[in-house]
């Protein structure tokens, strides 16, 4: 059996869910078969409902009697596509006719198992798992037509939506056996049968995506477009310096704007302020604009405390000088610091990259309401969450529920108008349930976008150097690289002052290399601002600098960027960056199904270079830069062309290729792969946010810009065609994207960027 068929575990139990299926809008009458799946929560067992339309073959699938079949996507859709790729591997598993399957959103429900929408794990932590709640739906329904004929289940095969009797040609559709298929005993674990790759109808192919006619059309409901009977809308002011506080405030002009309600202060939290609110001053008002308006007339004195002390020029360059300095060794493999350097054949380097805000176009925002009391209170939210758990959990500790109270916080997960990590954290939905207790009204929390880019959780501003000898066959060796930053682990624990493994696993200390002698260092630091998961995480900042000084070492060796990567990949293998003390975590991922693949490194970095053709002649004023970054289970290159001429930078040309295993939704793939050159073009042409006197000193797109219409080339997505574990998508698009860009600026002008953003010192 192959490694993407092997089968886990698999346990089916009967249960009786009435709210359950009622909250999916399933009707309130069917047999409810939870699975227990690795990572799944098993449900207690329980007695059948009375026949009714609708009938769950298991906790995620339930066909009507007419065939419609409905399939629950667990989990957040933020524009990549998961509502489309997760009943795609289950209806492909199921053979269910794909225009008779509807995806329904659940909820937060921690019988789901993991339903945190965050570090491309959707579908590479899953994609045995919903396959294999496809093929138990399928095979009940097998079973269900063999029993109504008399025969062997082996004379039966489930085929586009109906059960074809293999000895007379006779079917039965999905419908028509639903009834009886959901009250059978689900199929035990060795008897489930997963499909080989050549089977798969959907898996890999172009499907209509689920959603995107709403979307066209404006019907598509995100969290800002929730609305309510007697609803106030909420504008917060929060302290501009973390860690701040209300020392005194004045709401009678607030409270003279048309349709403000209310004003209320909201209470203080611990510090650090793990992803609790910030506390503040919110406006309630029976509009969007009053709220907003109102919040602008408020007169607050702050207390900002003691994080007041941070600017980031200052800080940038305390970072700076702590990773030209001897560190922490994470990783050592022979010695570095006896050998004596020939500095004609050394490239020693510094790079850095600022805080950068996610800035998604949907700024955050959350509807709550809250009733009853002590062990009786309950709250429904609506809300775009990529950790609908998570936030759940938090809500029961807001209101003092017991965690076995939890079902008394029913989470709404609604679109989302983008996320890249700032959606993980629930600030604003503790917001919007704390003023809705307090009111007792529907209150929605909305934030401006003054407010996202200067109260969010920023990526982290970081250092990295790097130093290596190049060798006489045209490679490096004797390398050396540190890396400091505050670490997102501050947020959790004031002590954390260093990245830990998990962050140093992120193109850092995994380092794929064919080296004789290595170390990898960090530092520690103070933290002073909130910082928290953007797409890509640490691998925007390793990304860039590995990418960077692998050029740099080209140029050195007078070999073609291409020829670098491949000398210093060495012979094809499986590396095992654990041998030598690193304490790699794989992002999670079995090292046995995601292993690090110098020969699929190898292929991709091949793949992009003749894609994009990156060795032809150009003129003087233009260049090719390529990169490489494996992250996330997934390989990922890129190639960028530019010109440059009179100081000012123009982007002509874009590739990306991308080695993700197999790509279950074809469309979606390439879609996070454009996504992620947008993204790179904004973080390294103009992303940044700085602070002076610990407060965010931008506030708008007019001074934290994000990538125009005009700034964008024609950009092109290569897909390896794999049979792979799959490996995540969402993220690794990104971190080669930026070293491609700067590269392509030396090749063009022979300005060597190696501070971001890029408008520091050309125009762009």
């Amino acid at each position: 059996m192959s490694t993407l068929n092997k089968v886990n575990d698999l346990q089916v139990v009967n249960v009786s869910r009435r709210r359950f299926i009622q909250g999916l809008g399933l009707g309130s009458g069917a047999l409810v078969l939870g699975l227990s799946l690795p990572g799944f929560s098993a449900l207690a067992s329980g007695q059948s409902m009375k026949d009714k339309a609708e009938h769950a073959l298991n906790f995620f699938v339930a066909i009507d009697d007419n065939g419609k079949t409905s399939i629950v996507c667990h989990r957040a859709e933020m524009g990549q596509g998961i509502h489309t790729s997760i009943p795609q591997m289950i209806a492909d598993e199921m053979e269910a006719d794909w225009a008779q399957v509807f995806m329904v959103q659940g909820k937060a429900d921690k019988r789901y198992g993991a339903q945190g929408t965050a570090g491309s794990t959707s579908i590479r932590n899953q994609y045995i798992q919903m396959r294999q709640i496809g093929a138990s739906a399928r095979q009940m329904l097998e079973q269900a037509a063999a029993n109504v004929w008399n025969v062997p289940l082996t004379q039966v095969t489930a085929q586009n939506h109906e059960v074809k009797n293999l000895s007379n040609g006779k079917t039965l559709n999905f419908g028509e056996l639903a009834k009886a298929a959901s009250q059978l005993t689900p199929p035990e674990a060795e008897k489930l049968t997963l499909k080989s790759p050549e089977q798969f109808k959907y898996i890999g192919k172009e499907v209509k995506l689920f959603n995107m006619d709403d979307i066209i059309a404006g019907k598509a409901i995100y969290a800002q477009d929730i609305q309510l009977p007697d609803m106030l809308i909420a504008s917060i002011a929060r302290p501009p310096v973390v860690g701040g506080k209300v020392e005194s405030f004045d709401a009678s002009e607030a409270l003279k704007v048309k349709g403000v309600v209310e004003v209320i202060q909201l209470k203080e939290r611990n510090y650090p302020v793990n992803v609790q609110p910030l506390s503040g001053v919110a406006v309630l008002a029976t509009n969007t604009w009053a709220a907003h308006e109102g919040k602008k007339k408020l007169n607050i004195k702050w207390q900002d405390g003691e994080n007041a002390v941070h600017n980031t020029k200052a800080y940038q360059q305390e970072l700076i000088d702590k990773v030209n300095s001897k560190g922490i060794s994470v990783r050592q493999k022979g010695d570095v610091y006896q050998h004596q350097f020939d500095e004609s054949l050394t490239v020693e380097a510094t790079y850095s990259v600022p805080y950068i805000n996610h800035t998604p176009m949907e700024t955050p925002s959350a509807t709550a309401i809250v009733t009853g009391s002590g062990d009786d209170t309950k709250c429904t939210i609506w809300a775009g969450t990529q950790n609908p758990q998570w936030a759940q959990s938090l809500v029961a500790g807001e209101l003092g529920l017991p965690q076995e109270k939890l079902e008394n916080v029913a989470l709404n997960l609604t679109l989302m108008g983008g996320a890249f990590g700032r959606k993980s954290k629930s600030d604003f939905i503790i917001e919007a349930v704390e003023l809705a207790q307090k009111v007792k009204r529907p209150v929605k929390v909305v934030w401006t976008r003054e407010d996202d880019i200067q109260h969010g959780f920023y990526h982290s501003i970081s250092a990295n150097y790097l130093k290596a000898q190049v060798t006489p066959e045209k490679g490096a060796d004797f390398w050396l690289q540190r890396v400091t930053y505050p670490p997102i682990g501050w947020l959790f624990n004031d002590k954390q002052d260093r990245p830990n493994d998990n962050d140093l696993s992120l193109g850092f200390g995994d380092l794929p290399f064919e080296l004789n002698n290595l170390i990898c260092e960090t530092q520690t630091v103070t933290t002073h601002i909130r910082t928290g998961w953007v797409r890509s995480v640490a691998c925007i900042n390793n990304g860039f600098a590995l990418g960077s000084f692998v050029d740099e070492l080209a140029v050195k060796a007078n070999v073609p960027t291409r020829q670098m990567w491949l000398n210093l990949l060495g012979e094809d293998r499986m590396v095992d960056v654990k041998a030598e003390g690193f304490n790699y975590s794989n992002y999670g991922m079995d090292y046995s199904t995601h292993p690090i693949d110098i020969k699929r490194m190898k292929s991709l970095i091949n793949l992009i270079s003749d894609k994009a053709n990156v060795e032809e002649a150009l003129p003087e004023n233009q260049g090719w830069g390529i990169s490489f970054l494996r992250s996330f289970g997934s390989y990922v290159a890129a190639a960028t062309k530019v010109e440059v001429s009179n100081k000012q930078v123009k982007v002509l040309e874009m590739h990306t290729a991308i080695d993700c295993g197999v790509a279950v939704t074809p469309d979606r793939v390439r879609s996070q792969m454009e996504g992620a050159m947008i993204f790179g073009l904004s973080i390294t042409l103009m992303g940044e946010i700085t602070t002076k006197d610990g407060r965010v000193e931008q506030s708008n797109f007019h001074d934290a810009p994000v990538t125009r219409m005009h700034q964008s080339p024609p950009m092109h997505v290569h897909i390896v065609d794999s049979q792979e574990p799959p490996g995540g998508v969402g993220e690794p698009g990104v971190p080669p994207i930026i070293p491609s860009i700067t590269n392509a600026i030396f090749h063009a002008s022979g300005i060597r960027i190696r501070h971001l953003p890029v408008n520091k010192t050309l125009s762009v």
